[in-house]
């Protein structure tokens, strides 16, 4: 038992020194020659008006202070005013950071979402059960690093990426039957709701017809909680912030994948958009009731296609939220690497590349100044819809809960 906690005690020593490295050459190299993260810097900017000047995270003061951190002047027409726009208990989740100077916050933050991608593909690797060899392992964290989708977003300092961690996290502790852990980890992800809407319904449903209360008590008290917390802090939180939400139009140009297909490239109106969405909903709907009403097995496969089409019709999204794709990535190496044991390293050697530089040249060659090019939202939430529809079966065969790898 002593030498358990002795060990125990190293390893968080070691973790903690890599973590405290990792920030500091984090800091030196990158946050205070080159300061940014603007996504980040919104939140940190709105909840340090809120915690050190007294003002409302939503209003005009705090609103100036954001915009004179990004562009050392108020907001012009046609620029990203960088509202706070989060629900308000972000500002008490970050809390912490907002009594360190700006580049060390950035900085530690931008670490913290590193280990929130690292995290997540070794809870995937357990998910599916497997084991991938050393090389392999190395070459899918360095991936899980260099992704087009989470270099920017760690770039970025996108909340997305912890949010996508905290989805991973609560599925993970679902299949583990660690259900407390599932149901705080869910309730957390709603900071970022536009990446939730879909899949928190569908685990509230889940936890309903398998009669996993523990799950749903822990949701509901931790959203109590934060709730709670929040309107203590700031009772007009929510109409701020949906009135900053209902701003969202005037300063983003795209909308969903679907939108871009049916009304920017294709000019069909909102009708198409509507239909082509409410397909994707309906077979969402029937994944749905295959999994919860037919067939317990095929939650894993249902969860992932309620992720994709979330990601297709949120009114709203950004390319760091595609990390969550990394859930059926990881599920198919893991497939292939036993039914082609022999070239398999060399296989997913090719993937790593591909998947790694296809996206990268795609934006270098379609960037316009500052702005992705609306196709770089299309190849990968389309291509994983159709994949897992051809693929459902195999999905089906997978029983995450036993020890068998998929």
């Amino acid at each position: 038992m002593l030498r358990n906690k002795t060990r125990l005690l190293l390893v968080i020593i070691f973790l903690l020194a890599l973590i405290i490295g990792a920030t500091i050459m984090t800091h030196n190299m990158l946050t205070r020659p080159y300061p940014g993260h603007n996504d980040f810097l919104s939140r940190w900017e709105g909840a340090r008006s809120f915690w050190i000047d007294g003002l409302n995270p939503y209003g005009e003061q705090a609103s100036l202070n954001i915009q004179m951190k990004i562009f050392g002047r108020p907001v012009q027409d046609g620029e990203d005013p960088g509202y706070f726009a989060y629900p308000f208990y972000t500002a008490v989740l970050i809390w912490p950071l907002v009594y360190m100077d700006y580049a060390w916050a950035s900085a530690l933050w931008m670490v913290l979402l590193a280990a929130c991608l690292i995290v997540s593909l070794f809870l995937l690797f357990d998910l599916f059960r497997w084991k991938p060899s050393p090389l392999v392992t190395a070459l899918l964290t360095l991936f899980a690093l260099f992704f087009y989708f989470s270099a920017r977003g760690l770039l970025l300092g996108q909340p997305g990426l912890l949010v996508c961690f905290l989805e991973i996290l609560a599925i993970w502790a679902i299949f583990r039957s660690h259900d407390r852990l599932a149901g705080v980890a869910l309730a957390i992800s709603t900071l970022k709701p536009q990446m939730g809407f879909l899949i928190v319904p569908f685990f509230l449903l889940w936890s309903l017809s398998y009669r996993r209360w523990q799950f749903l008590v822990a949701f509901v008290l931790t959203m109590i909680v934060l709730l709670l917390t929040s309107f203590l802090l700031q009772p007009s939180w929510l109409s701020d912030w949906l009135a900053q939400l209902g701003l969202y139009p005037a300063y983003t140009a795209l909308g969903s994948p679907v939108w871009i297909i049916t009304d920017y490239y294709l000019g069909l109106g909102n009708w198409a958009e509507y239909l082509l969405s409410g397909a994707l909903a309906l077979y969402m709907l029937w994944a749905w009731y295959v999994s919860l009403y037919n067939n317990p097995g095929h939650v894993l496969w249902a969860i992932t296609i309620t992720l994709t089409i979330t990601h297709l019709i949120a009114p709203r999204t950004a390319t760091p939220h595609y990390v969550i794709f990394l859930l059926p990535l990881i599920f198919y190496f893991a497939y292939w690497s036993h039914v082609r044991q022999r070239w398999f390293s060399w296989w997913i050697l090719a993937s790593v590349c591909l998947l790694t530089v296809i996206p990268w040249v795609h934006f270098l060659l379609t960037v316009d100044g500052e702005f992705e090019h609306p196709t770089l939202y299309l190849p990968l939430p389309f291509l994983t819809l159709i994949l897992l529809v051809l693929s459902r079966r195999l999905w089906w065969s997978f029983d995450p809960e036993s020890r068998r790898p998929a």
